[in-house]
């Protein structure tokens, strides 16, 4: 089997690791033992493992620090806590107990086999919620089904919100790295450190993890590709539905402090002090209706030490093959109609509201006549702006700069009732959780899209590349106007990217207004 390319002081760091099980459900970490339980279905699990020290008191707003070794067996049997967060999608379905600012655990799943030939890839997943929501114990997320295929799967949790992204100058003063807010992310950097230390001793291969996520999962993906502290600790991304470069993007260690500032205001907090003081559910309340809004993702010198775009076009990014895409519906025509019928007419004078000058443009890359047609563009309007242009952007710079193959898809399959293939429609499918959905009433196409784009990613994670054995066929992309990419259905194909006029549009608008 071709596995990824390393590096020789990855190979170094990692050669001492056991590359076999543990017996038993025993399993001794760098930090102490767990026990975790064997499932009905071949597949063992270790839940709530801490990969870092709560960061409460003191540590709210730093940098994850390691745990300390605990005494005895550590029983890893249920979910930790979620991260603070406030009930904002409806569509959330949690397992863990309840939230906390002591939530920095992550989940295992692993073939139940003692022993294999070789280490077996690794799957590192991050959650989607915008930054503000999600939890690793969701069931859509649930990494049984990758472990069923030979997949060692990791979900992992990370600081949402104000406890996540919170920059302030005094936040910065006390950093040894002369920057704040980003916390979320460096969670996600502390996970990849803690699986390249441990993940041997569960059957995993260090030297071949791949990074996946959706939505502000797929936002960490390339925040992590474009990080100087991650390069090294993984060897593909998956990146389903956003990215860095332009779906909520990042904003200058200035900016971004002025928010702390603004929310420090507001709270009648006179210091950091004052601010770590406050108690968590309070914070969370008050950060929710003080005024200042999402607490953004920080240029911050460290994590992030320019402006992701940048670190992409001069290929400065980590050097891994790509899975990238989204879907056919990642925002609905209201979004741009909002409560007027689709006509001709009424697509127009919104589009002329938006784009003003370029409207003429703008309408001739999304045309159309009918009340079809007109809701059509304007779905493609608003999942373009929404997220869409936003991947596409990741896909296109790193087809040209990363050095490695970049395997794009659309998933079209529309959930039973739906139209379109909506924002997040597709994890169930990806990670063979179909049957963990109860709300909708799956047909034979839904389990058979759901077997094949599985077994595409299972492949890509496997070796670097979703082509395999009774497969799709999934060329790589090709920059340009050849550029392919996999449509994914009930009769999934290869298809010619026939809108990348609207992306070099809306990059040329979005370069003009930058």
């Amino acid at each position: 089997m071709r596995r990824h390319p390393t590096t020789a002081l990855l190979a170094m760091l990692t050669a001492a690791l056991p590359i076999s099980v543990s017996a038993g459900d025993r399993v001794e970490t760098t930090r102490g033992l767990v026990e975790g339980t064997t499932g009905p279905v071949g597949v063992r699990s270790f839940l709530g493992i801490p990969y870092a020290r709560p960061p409460i008191g003191d540590l709210r707003w730093k940098p994850p620090q390691p745990t300390e070794r605990w005494e005895g067996v550590r029983k890893a049997d249920a979910f930790g806590p979620r991260p603070m967060q406030r009930r904002i999608f409806a569509d959330m379905v949690f397992r863990s107990p309840g939230v906390s600012e002591d939530c920095l655990y992550l989940n295992i799943w692993t073939p139940a086999a003692t022993a294999a030939a070789e280490p077996r890839p690794v799957l590192v997943y991050f959650y989607g919620g915008g930054f503000v929501a999600g939890d690793s114990s969701e069931p859509r997320y649930d990494g049984a089904g990758m472990a069923q295929r030979g997949i060692v799967a990791v979900t992992v949790n990370y600081r949402l919100g104000v406890f996540g992204f919170l920059a302030h100058p005094d936040l910065t003063k006390e950093s040894p790295h002369h920057s704040s807010g980003n916390y979320g992310l460096l969670d996600q950097h502390a996970a990849l450190e803690w699986v390249r230390e441990n993940i041997a001793r569960f059957g995993g291969d260090p030297r071949r993890v791949t990074i996946a996520g959706e939505s502000a999962g797929s936002i960490s993906v390339s925040a992590q590709m474009a990080s100087p502290l991650s390069k090294g600790l993984f060897a593909g991304a998956i990146a389903e539905s956003g990215s860095l470069l332009r779906t909520l993007a990042p904003v200058p260690l200035a900016d971004a402090e002025k928010a702390g500032l603004h929310l420090a205001d507001a709270l009648h907090a006179g210091s950091i002090a004052d601010l770590r003081a406050i108690p968590a559910e309070k914070l969370l309340e008050d950060a929710a209706t003080s005024g200042v809004g999402r607490f953004p993702i920080t240029i911050d010198g460290y994590l992030l030490p320019r402006e992701p775009g940048a670190i992409f076009e001069a290929g400065e990014q980590a050097h891994v093959p790509l899975l990238v895409g989204w879907n056919t519906e990642e925002s609905g025509a209201g979004a741009i109609l909002r409560d007027q019928p689709p006509t001709r007419a009424n697509f127009e004078k919104a589009v002329r509201a938006l784009y003003k000058d370029h409207a003429d443009e703008v309408l001739s890359a999304y045309p159309g006549e009918t009340e079809d047609e007109v809701r059509q563009a304007a779905t493609d309007l608003a999942s373009d702006r929404f997220i869409a242009y936003g991947t596409w952007k990741l896909a296109d710079l790193h087809a040209q700069t990363g050095g490695k193959p970049v395997y794009r898809y659309l998933y079209a399959q529309p959930r039973p009732g739906a139209r379109g293939a909506v924002h997040s429609a597709e994890i169930e499918y990806a990670l063979g959780n179909l049957a963990t959905n109860k709300v909708y009433a799956w047909t034979p196409d839904d389990f058979r899209v759901s077997d094949r784009m599985q077994g595409s990613f299972a492949r890509f994670i496997q070796t670097g590349d979703p082509n395999g054995p009774g497969l799709p066929e999934w060329p790589a992309l090709q920059s340009g106007g050849s550029a392919q990419y996999l449509r994914i259905d009930a009769h999934p194909q290869a298809e010619p990217d026939r809108h990348r006029n609207r992306y070099l549009l809306l990059d040329r608008l979005r370069q003009a207004k930058d």
